[in-house]
């Protein structure tokens, strides 16, 4: 519920991504909006906003919003106080929603209910948490995604190396024999290239018979 209306193409002149061939209220209908939470807002409309394009910033509309955009594509004139409402509203019925649920779980797991209507009743108090999260968790949040954002394409590389490697103690144990047993082994080739050496200077001057 910690969320910002957007525009993908900016309602003025000086914003980012401006498209003069807009008129104000093309700008302003919901098909040019999306709704970020506060951190990603000022992220895609400050400092280096180039990389958030409008066909970026569409495709993420178009993700969050699967399936419902014949619905909301209607809605215009969607001002803060228009989208707090709704979101009371969506946040109430889930609630009411979730009571009818906790009521026969209570059946099976009265502690566990107890504890999770007790949850949901803070959650629904704005008094007690807030809305949303505060910024510097959303931060520290956004900051570890970047970080983590190629670990779903390593995951397998990283599995299969671990099977890979997986009797990699017993082998180790193996090389390190291996190579105790193989360690006068430099002196032994050298005392076989000097015994060479000899024998061919000893045939050398022996000459042909």
């Amino acid at each position: 519920m910690n969320v910002d209306i957007a525009h993908i193409r900016a309602s003025s002149p000086s914003g980012p991504r401006f498209d003069s061939t807009l008129s104000k209220p093309q700008r302003d209908e919901f098909s040019n909006l999306i709704l970020l939470c506060t951190v990603h807002h000022k992220t895609v409309d400050g400092k280096g906003w180039e990389r958030y394009p409008v066909d970026l910033l569409e495709q993420w509309k178009e993700e969050r919003e699967a399936g419902s955009l014949d619905q909301l594509g209607g809605l215009s004139g969607l001002t803060e106080e228009k989208l707090s409402l709704m979101l009371a509203q969506a946040q109430s019925e889930l609630l009411d929603r979730v009571s009818p649920a906790l009521d026969a779980f209570a059946e099976t797991a009265p502690d566990l209910a107890a504890l999770l209507r007790t949850l949901t009743d803070e959650l629904a108090d704005p008094r007690v948490h807030g809305f949303g999260i505060s910024e510097d968790v959303a931060v520290l949040l956004n900051n570890s995604a970047w970080r983590l954002s190629g670990l779903e394409d390593n995951a397998m590389l990283l599995a299969r190396a671990a099977n890979k490697l997986g009797n990699l103690g017993d082998d180790a144990r193996l090389l390190a024999d291996a190579t105790s047993n193989l360690g006068g082994l430099a002196d032994l080739a050298r005392i076989l290239e000097g015994a060479a050496r000899r024998v061919q200077q000893a045939a050398d001057r022996m000459g042909p018979y």
